[in-house]
């Protein structure tokens, strides 16, 4: 029977009996000597495996040399911790291989005729039977079995495992023939090259084992990590969704007391429902969050006109001088200072670099790809990349070079999934999106009319149309409550547009158009074909323009979610009035190379943004490399996106599941770059002072996060993090950010340890279909305060945040608890 390459044929359990034949080969002088003489050793065990076999012990030799292997490093590990037993107490085996590993003989080898002596030892009497066909039966190499290895006793009986013992080792009567061999050898030559050679071979195959063996102890010790921290979250997920189950009763046993209240009172057929109230006003009230909630009514009611300044940012008129070089205009652009450009500018004074300066700041604000930067490198640096003609380095057509334009009209057909090919007439190339913004507001909108838009966005926006165009932005402000109408987190609704349009046009303004980011930033939200359908619909009732940003459309990293460009209807509303954004900047990693494009069928818009591109221009050499780019389908399918969206959903799981074990609520989106996170519970007013100050207290810990004022956020306390990043530089930042979240909550249990008086605080994010993990909140304990339509939007998204349904069907309950069911049963067959 050959058992040649059938390495895992029985497995690797050993029985006592069989590790002592195996030993009994492997400890012998013979095989001792010939295993240290030679690099290559697999035919000993191969030998040693015939003779097993003849003992009918059916092993092979790989399964001789793993066994071996792991028994050496059983003993090194014992011998490391200084755990050597006692008389063979802790491991039967340990001084069989301890007298092995610790008496190997020196091989003297010398150069006699191209050959060594070590061959003439193996060849003399101690080895005489080596290449004959065993003639002993027991031992391949014609020895005689080791004393020690005769006494090991091996019992199965539990009372009898202390018994194992293995005798003193007998001197081996080979050895001192051969070191008197050597000794004489040594007097009678000089020292040879090839035994330097030979003895720097065998020291270093020894190091390399060595650190085989240390390299395996981390591997052992870091997987053991590994379960432990998996353990840790498995703990954690069950605890939260025993929570949230028991959320769901409680805000079921309300709709059952209101039902009930209803019933009881139902002669008086005038008594009217009380009126709806959201649960994020209700906890406000409760728990001190007055501050926040009363500046956003008092600018809610504060004249537009007048609430435009204070929705940009973080403006600090105050302590502003005017220049006396600078225009009005200027003066203002000098005054504006965002929280974004404070943090830009100080993770530039000191970024962290791993090995320059690993204390420096940690950038998770700036939404940027850095995860592929080998992959677009070595694109961007092939040999159809390097091309120069007289064209690249004279004026182009300043809506771009034709042949990009051409490209461009292709890429956009084939990835906006465009029912007809699209035309590069309509095309428009300008260097970057901001640009194309600021063109967009010049052409679309006189001075001091305005642009719809829906809160939070993407802050860029504000410097692009306002500060650049001096447009107006009229605000659709989103929140995160769940109500009746609205299914998930910050939706943005048609009612919704018609009401801020309606406000806008009361007190005097003047819009011109909407505009529609897909996916958004900073929510990761993707809009689906009929809300698309309906933002056009209403846009065209009111003759508004849509400008629709699809920046981040190749950027959808999970097959769970569809993208749909507003390229892709078959028809669209109102086609003169619909302007679509794409750049490469986001969607393939390269945000120092400002590129972006503006397709629309209306002529007159397209010409004149084409006359600003004498401004915001791209050069020639870029629009080569670009078009190339975009050209090389192949590439961008089958290398590009599909590790682009796997590294971005690997780094998204990292950092997600580090919020899920902080109990920090989040959205759950699969597109673009960013978490959206809800830090509320860290506030203990709920304002945006303490937002800003929460925010510079992770910017002192050099993390550079968002916050929710940068995206003209309604409600404070909202963040956004950067997750395409490199794997070491997240797991730092957001060790830095657990620092910070840990300390603030212990200050706050400070606080309410010395303001008892004060309502729980632990946690101020409604529970929400999209935001994971929800934090513990205080649930409405009174019936009346809520009206029943609320209640049941709640325990509907409560019920859709997870898989509670599909875990806990009619039948499995059946099943599980048949007497409680049958219970069950009857009363509804009642009803």
């Amino acid at each position: 029977m050959d058992f040649r390459g059938k390495k895992y044929e029985r497995g690797s359990n050993w029985s006592d009996p069989e590790v002592v034949e195996l030993l009994q080969l492997w400890a012998d002088e013979s095989v001792q000597i010939e295993l240290e003489s030679c690099l290559r050793n697999q035919h000993v065990f191969n030998r040693i495996a015939e003779v097993l076999r003849e003992k009918g012990i059916h092993r092979t030799g790989d399964q001789c040399r793993e066994k071996i292997k792991k028994m050496k490093l059983e003993y090194r590990r014992i011998k490391d911790n200084s755990k050597a037993p006692r008389g063979g107490r802790t491991w039967k085996f340990y001084e069989v291989m301890d007298r092995v590993l610790t008496s190997r003989p020196a091989l003297a080898y010398g150069s006699l005729s191209g050959s060594m002596m070590a061959q003439q030892v193996l060849q003399g009497s101690m080895v005489e039977s080596y290449h004959h066909q065993f003639g002993s039966s027991a031992l391949p190499f014609g020895h005689s079995q080791h004393p020690e290895l005769m006494e090991i006793k091996c019992f199965s009986e539990p009372n009898m495992a202390n018994s194992s013992r293995i005798q003193n080792v007998v001197h081996r009567p080979g050895f001192s023939a051969l070191h008197r061999l050597r000794k004489k050898r040594k007097g009678q030559r000089m020292r040879d090259p090839l035994d330097d050679l030979l003895l720097k071979t065998l020291t270093s195959q020894r190091a390399m084992e060595e650190r085989f063996l240390q390299m395996e102890e981390r591997r052992f010790q870091r997987d053991l990590d590994v379960e432990e921290r998996r353990m840790q979250l498995e703990q954690r997920r069950f605890e939260l969704e025993r929570e949230h189950e028991f959320r769901m009763f409680n805000v079921f046993a309300q709709m059952l007391s209101i039902l009930k209240q209803s019933h009881s009172s139902s002669s008086s057929s005038s008594v009217v429902m009380p009126r709806s109230l959201d649960f994020s006003q209700a906890l406000s009230e409760m728990e001190g969050m007055g501050g926040g909630g009363g500046n956003l009514q008092e600018m809610r009611v504060r004249p537009l006109t007048k609430r435009k300044v204070d929705m940009h940012g973080f403006c600090n008129p105050s302590g502003f001088q005017r220049s006396p070089y600078l225009s009005a205009r200027g003066n203002f652009a000098n005054m504006f200072q965002g929280s974004t450009e404070e943090g830009y500018k100080a993770y530039h004074a000191d970024k962290y670099d791993e090995d320059k300066n690993p204390n420096g700041i940690i950038n998770f604000g700036t939404s940027e790809n850095k995860l592929c930067f080998d992959l677009m490198s070595k694109r961007l640096t092939q040999t159809d990349m390097d091309l120069m003609e007289p064209s690249l380095l004279q004026y182009p057509d300043w809506k771009g070079h034709l042949f990009l334009r051409e490209e461009v009209a292709r890429f956009l057909t084939y990835y906006c999934k465009a029912p007809a090919p699209l035309k590069a007439e309509n095309v428009i190339v300008l260097n970057g999106c901001g640009s194309l913004f600021s063109a967009l507001a010049t052409v679309l909108c006189d001075p001091g009319e305005a642009v719809l838009i829906a809160t939070p966005f993407y802050g860029g926006i504000t410097q692009s149309i306002f500060l650049y165009g001096n447009v107006k932005l009229v605000y659709v402000c989103l929140d995160s409550k769940i109500t009746g109408t609205n299914t998930r987190p910050f939706q943005l609704t048609v009612e919704k547009l018609e009401k801020a349009l309606q406000d806008a046009q009361a007190e005097g303004v003047t819009v011109r158009a909407l505009i529609l980011l897909n996916p958004q930033n900073p929510l990761g939200d993707i809009y689906s074909l009929s809300e698309l359908r309906d933002y056009l619909e209403f846009a065209k009732r009111h003759e508004l323009h849509v400008i629709v940003d699809e920046i981040y459309m190749l950027s959808v990293f999970d097959e769970s979610a569809t993208f749909h460009s507003v390229l892709s209807m078959d028809r669209l509303p109102d086609p003169q009035r619909t302007h679509v954004m794409w750049g490469i900047t986001k969607d393939f990693a390269v945000s120092g190379i400002r590129f972006g494009t503006l397709y629309t069928e209306n002529q007159d818009v397209a010409n004149a943004v084409a006359s600003l591109c004498y401004f915001h221009g791209v050069c020639g050499p870029v629009q080569h490399k670009v078009a190339q780019l975009l050209k090389d389908r192949d590439w961008i399918n089958q290398v590009y996106l599909r590790a682009n969206h796997a590294r971005l959903k690997a780094a998204h799981t990292y950092v997600t599941d580090e919020l899920k074990t902080l109990g920090v609520p989040f959205l759950n989106r699969n597109a673009g770059f960013f978490v959206w996170i809800d830090f509320r519970k860290y506030l203990k007013t709920g304002t945006f002072e303490e937002e800003l100050l929460l925010w510079k207290r992770f910017l002192d810990n050099k993390v550079l996060l968002s916050c929710g004022k940068a995206f003209e956020c309604s409600e404070p306390g909202w963040f956004r993090i950067i997750f395409a990043d490199k794997t070491h530089r997240l797991q730092l930042g957001m060790q830095r950010i657990r620092k910070v979240l840990e300390e603030r909550e212990q200050e706050i249990l400070a606080e309410e340890k010395e303001q008892p008086c004060q309502s729980d605080q632990d946690g101020k994010a409604d529970s929400t279909d999209e935001v994971i993990f929800v934090s513990r909140h205080q649930e409405p304990t009174c019936a009346n305060s809520t009206s029943l339509g609320d209640l049941i939007g709640l325990l509907q998204q409560q019920m859709r945040s997870s898989d509670w349904l599909q875990k806990n069907t009619a039948e499995q309950f059946a099943q599980e608890k048949p007497e409680i069911y049958d219970v069950f049963s009857k009363l509804v067959g009642k009803q």
